[in-house]
């Protein structure tokens, strides 16, 4: 009896170790799966659909995972191991934390219209022409889609307009090129009132084309932006999220005279 006594503590605490040690595997599987399908996409190893499903079973793995480190966290408790007890409740808080991301990913695609062609002048869309051949070879259309995306566009983002500002053309247009530098995006062409370029996603790489037309008004410049994307048939929201940021940035670069 002693000696069955003596030796339950190691045998527990092996045994809290070892169910631990499988949900730290766990989610680092699910960790380099999830975080590779972007890249494994972007390089042309894996088709898009592929992609996501590598993206989908990281998500499985790091619920089996989190699934495993609750286990060890009972088995811990149990026999009174503090070492594997905080190493299952950072394995726990891992594997929900990569759950957490698609699942937002997934709230927010739902929670926004199943659109991705957003502009400031949805009557009169501007229009690409440097990129049309691009955006040809692409899925989506080179045309704005028209009234029902207009309509969808202005119930959810009605803040979405052009921005007037009173100052010289030569300067808005000076200043709209270098914030579409600093946002990153690769400058395909630039005229006397015209800027269109190319914004890239981290992630997936995914291509989205923006085009910048200016207006001479009595009042100084009118500026317009259209920010489309070349896949999908929703940008959960990314194609408004640009040009705000965008118009933003473009507000503090020129002064109104």
């Amino acid at each position: 009896m002693t000696t069955s006594r003596s030796s339950a503590p190691p045998r527990g605490k092996w045994l809290a170790f070892r169910v631990t040690l499988i949900g730290v595997i766990l989610a680092i599987v699910a960790a380099l799966s999830m975080a590779g399908a972007g890249p494994a996409y972007r390089s042309g190893l894996l088709p898009l659909g592929d992609a996501f499903s590598m993206l989908r079973y990281g998500g499985y793995i790091a619920i089996g995972g989190a699934a495993v480190g609750l286990v060890a966290l009972i088995i811990a408790a149990l026999y009174r191991r503090l070492r594997p007890a905080l190493l299952s409740v950072l394995v726990i808080i891992a594997s929900l934390s990569m759950v957490a991301i698609p699942w937002m990913h997934l709230q927010r695609a739902q929670s926004v219209p199943p659109i991705h062609d957003i502009t400031t002048d949805t009557a009169n869309p501007p229009a690409f022409e440097t990129l049309a051949a691009a955006r040809e070879a692409a899925p989506n259309a080179v045309a704005y889609p028209g009234e029902a995306t207009a309509r969808q566009q202005r119930e959810a983002y009605p803040d979405i307009q052009p921005w007037n500002v009173d100052a010289p053309l030569a300067e808005v247009l000076e200043a709209a090129e270098a914030e579409a530098r600093e946002a990153g995006w690769e400058i395909a062409s630039v005229s006397d009132d015209t800027i269109e370029a190319t914004a890239t996603t981290t992630w997936f790489g995914f291509k989205d084309d923006v085009v910048i037309r200016l207006t001479e008004t009595g009042d100084g410049v009118r500026v317009d932006v259209r920010s489309a994307s070349r896949l999908g048939a929703s940008d959960v929201g990314t194609n408004a999220a640009r040009i705000r940021a965008y118009l933003a940035g473009l507000a503090k670069r020129v002064e109104p005279t």
